[in-house]
C-alpha cells in the first residue's frame, strides 16, 4: 500500500506513527497559569450580543469588548442614533497609539451609558479596556436590561420605560385573569425556583401551549431544573427572546429572572411574533395588555 501510494492508508499510517512516536521535546507546563472558566452569566451576555449580530463575533466577553466597537453596536440597538460614529476609532488599530485609541473608545462607551442614566459610579473606559470583570459586567448587565425594556416599552407604546414593579403587576394580573393559581411577589420570590409561575404565564399568553404532564410537581433540585428547562424552551417556542438559562430560574437570579418575565411580556405585546405551536386560540394575555 505504501509503495502503491494509497493516500488514505498512508495518511492513517503516518498519523498513527506520529501519535505513537512523535519525537517531540517535552513541554514545560506552568502550574501557575490561571485557567479561565466562563460563568453562566457571561455566557448569557455573549449569547445576547451575538443574537443582535455583534461584529466581530463575541467569543471571549472581556477581551472582545476591550476596544469598544461591539459596545457601540449594542448602544445603537438600545437607542438608535445615540452613537456619533465620527467619534469612534475604528479598527484596524496600529501598534503605535492603538491602545490609546481603544481606551478613547471605551471612555466614549461609558459616556453613552451615562447618557442613558446607567449607574456607572467608579467605572471608566480604562476598566473596560483592562478587562476588569466586575466593572465590565456591571456595564453589560445594564445594557442588556435597557435593551430588553426598550423593546418592551416600544411594543407597549408606553410613554416612559416600564419599571420592574409594572412587570410584576402585569404578570400577576395575567395569571389571575386566566385563572392560574401561581403568582410572584418580586423577581426574588423563592417560589420562582420551581418555574411554575413562568410555565403558567406561558400558557396564559399562548393557551394550551403547555403540556402539564411534562411539569414536575416535586421540589427536588432535579425536578426544578427539568421544569426550568421546559419553561425556557417553551418561552422561546412562543416567540419570547429569552437569553437567561434554566439554572438562573432554579437559583432565582433576580437580574436574569427579570429578563425572562420582561421577554414574556414583550411576546404578549408582539402581535407579529412567530409561535412554534399549532394553537389557534385567542390570546387572553394580549387582551389584558391592551387594557
Amino acid at each position: 500500500d505504501i509503495c502503491n501510494g494509497h493516500q488514505r492508508l498512508n495518511l492513517a499510517f503516518v498519523a498513527n506513527l506520529f501519535n505513537m512516536y512523535p519525537a517531540l521535546e517535552p513541554i514545560d507546563v506552568d502550574d501557575n497559569v490561571d485557567i479561565y472558566i466562563e460563568t453562566r452569566e457571561e455566557k448569557t451576555f455573549r449569547n445576547w450580543m451575538n443574537s443582535l449580530g455583534a461584529n466581530p463575533f463575541v467569543n471571549h466577553l472581556f477581551n472582545d469588548l476591550a476596544d469598544g466597537i461591539v459596545l457601540f453596536q449594542l448602544f445603537d440597538k438600545i437607542k438608535p442614533g445615540i452613537v456619533n460614529w465620527n467619534k469612534v476609532n475604528k479598527p484596524p488599530f496600529k501598534q503605535m497609539g492603538g491602545k490609546m485609541k481603544k481606551i478613547e473608545n471605551c471612555n466614549y462607551a461609558v459616556e453613552l451609558g451615562r447618557q442613558l442614566k446607567f449607574s456607572l459610579v467608579g467605572i471608566g473606559g480604562q476598566d473596560i479596556h483592562d478587562e476588569n470583570r466586575t466593572l465590565t459586567l456591571a456595564l453589560v448587565w445594564q445594557m442588556m436590561r435597557a435593551y430588553t425594556l426598550t423593546i418592551l416599552t416600544s411594543l407597549a407604546n408606553a410613554e416612559k420605560p416600564i419599571s420592574d414593579k409594572e412587570i410584576v403587576e402585569w404578570v400577576n394580573n395575567v395569571l389571575q385573569g386566566t385563572e392560574k393559581t401561581s403568582k410572584i411577589s418580586s423577581f426574588k420570590d423563592p417560589t420562582i425556583s420551581n418555574s411554575t409561575s413562568v410555565i403558567d404565564l406561558i400558557d396564559a399568553i399562548e393557551p394550551n401551549s403547555i403540556n402539564y404532564s411534562n411539569v414536575c410537581l416535586g421540589v427536588t433540585e432535579e425536578a426544578k431544573l427539568l421544569n426550568a428547562k421546559y419553561a425556557v424552551s417553551m418561552a422561546r417556542k412562543i416567540g419570547a427572546s429569552v437569553y437567561a438559562l434554566p439554572e438562573d430560574l432554579v437559583e432565582v437570579k433576580p437580574k436574569m429572572v427579570m429578563t425572562v418575565f420582561a421577554c414574556l411580556m414583550a411576546a404578549a405585546f408582539d402581535e407579529n411574533r412567530k409561535v412554534a405551536t399549532d394553537n389557534t386560540h385567542e390570546n387572553p394575555a394580549a387582551e389584558l395588555v391592551k387594557e
